[in-house]
């Protein structure tokens, strides 16, 4: 049993029913079998993947994404989701890591891979270019249906890569039990069912989009739109055109889609739940739904937990506006100090968690697998409190990171750029509040003595080195940045320094 059999017992169950709904095409769930034995018989054929091995994607949302994660499952492989936004070296090291049997690739990103020795094979969706590549219709047109179905509950199904604290990205590893569980989470909590239509527009590269509501929708039997990118305009046309019940957003979107001149008009009588992921969600976001009588519901998870782990329902959405919610269904949730006890309620602590959809590992990656399970509870490091009826609530972060516009940015990897750079004496990487992205990245630098660098010629440094959401907004030149007795920098002194100047 592995987790493409969901799609399977649909398409015995109701094959003619729309599984799928891609830049106006309606694929069925009968369909959406076939493609997806079809194309693990590719990959078997073409490039011998198998238990373990791992394949790569880069493009935006589609259906043919959603398809290569459950071929992937039948094969017992994994699916390696590459971050579109990256820059070039990010995803060349990112391929050296995990090192996939073949990296299938959309148009917008030919030139892109052509520019890095990726090593493995190029499959191209649509047309392929001149050169090594070859053709994914022209691959799967000759394939049969005849692939094996190997994976099982207990093989690990997806590796994302999220940026790590010591400059380099981790590999969170996901099985296919932990996918199943996270859809057992999402499903319990916000009473998905095959009579539910599924709006997707978050970015599938991350567990929020792929895994929040889209393949618990597909356990669910239920119905899905999935838009390639994320245009204010053209969510609100889809929620008025397609009539989804459930649409999953993030403040940022949240926020460019209340401020669009079509908002006010835009028919959204069709959604019965908006979620919204991340760690904290201001409260005007939540009340541009709630004022419309939509329930909009706070959802707390990472990557690590696939990432359903404390979610709102419903019924609570407008009375404990502020929580998360409770723990999932299938997820144990504490708040402990720094020596690892439970601290009472009202009481801050951080976050710690456990339960089968949780991952099994970072990848190549022991060490940091063991200290992120420390004490057999995985540290989330996020620091939180429970009241006394047992909603959490996201207080602040104990880890150095970056979150803007709901992708997670951290400094360690801009504060490694910038210590290469001979006419900086120090540096560091701080948040900075913002209205329009929640928090942006500002470098705080002190110039060597004689050198006369300025901010442009800064910025600059992280051209075509890390994707452009990473890069610093600002750069704030310091006399000497502020360390405790021990040296280390104090960032919380310049965190607060830049909210005061911004206040």
């Amino acid at each position: 049993m592995n987790i493409s059999h969901w799609i399977s017992h649909w398409a015995n169950w109701h094959g003619d029913r729309v599984a799928v709904h891609f830049e106006g095409r309606d694929i069925s769930y009968g369909e959406m079998d076939a493609r997806v034995r079809q194309l693990a018989a590719m990959l078997r054929a073409e490039f011998d993947v198998g238990k373990g091995d791992r394949v790569a994607h880069l493009g935006y949302n589609s259906a043919e994404l959603l398809e290569l994660l459950f071929a992937c499952a039948r094969l017992g492989a994994m699916l390696v989701p590459l971050n579109w936004r990256l820059a070039p070296p990010e995803h060349a090291w990112i391929l050296q890591d995990c090192e996939p049997k073949a990296v299938l690739a959309e148009a917008d990103f030919f030139d892109h891979l052509n520019g890095i020795d990726a090593g493995p094979p190029l499959v191209a969706y649509g047309e392929a270019p001149d050169g090594t590549w070859q053709s994914y219709d022209e691959l799967l047109a000759a394939s049969d249906t005849a692939a094996t179905d190997d994976g099982g509950l207990d093989d690990p199904v997806t590796i994302v890569y999220t940026s790590g604290t010591t400059g380099r990205p981790k590999g969170t590893v996901l099985t296919q039990e932990a996918i199943f569980y996270n859809a057992i989470n999402a499903i319990a909590a916000h009473d998905i069912s095959r009579e539910d239509h599924v709006l997707t527009v978050l970015p599938m590269f991350h567990v929020g989009g792929m895994n929040i509501h889209t393949t618990p929708a597909i356990h669910a039997g239920a119905s899905i739109t999935i838009l390639a990118r994320f245009d204010p305009a053209a969510t609100l046309g889809a929620i008025h055109q397609r009539k989804p019940s459930i649409f999953l957003t993030v403040p940022a979107m949240s926020l460019a889609m209340t401020a669009h001149p079509d908002w006010a008009q835009t028919d959204l009588s069709s959604l019965r739940l908006v979620g919204i992921g991340s760690s904290a969600v201001p409260e005007a976001i939540l009340r541009a739904f709630l004022d419309r009588d939509i329930p909009a519901t706070q959802i707390y998870g990472l990557t690590e937990s696939a990432p359903v782990a404390i979610i709102q329902s419903t019924d609570d959405a407008w009375s404990r506006i502020g929580s998360c919610g409770k723990p999932a269904l299938h997820t144990r949730a504490r708040i402990v100090d720094d020596n690892g006890d439970q601290v009472a309620p009202g009481e801050g602590g951080e976050i710690v968690l456990r339960g089968k959809n949780l991952f099994r590992e970072y990848w190549r990656n022991e060490a940091g697998t063991a200290e992120a399970y420390e004490g057999g509870w995985f540290h989330t490091g996020d620091i939180g409190h429970q009241d006394e009826d047992g909603y959490y609530y996201v207080d602040e972060r104990k880890k150095d990171v970056v979150i803007s516009g709901g992708e997670n940015i951290y400094p360690a990897e801009l504060e490694n750029i910038l210590a290469d750079c001979s006419d900086l004496a120090e540096a560091a990487v701080v948040g900075r509040p913002d209205a329009r992205w929640g928090e942006i990245p500002v470098a705080c630098v002190v110039r060597r003595p004689g050198s006369d660098i300025q901010g442009g010629d800064i910025l600059a440094l992280f051209e075509g080195r890390l994707a452009r959401y990473k890069h610093p907004r600002a750069v704030i030149f310091m006399d000497a940045l502020p360390r405790n007795a021990m040296g280390k920098v104090e960032k919380f002194t310049l965190r607060d320094g830049l909210a005061e100047k911004d206040g």
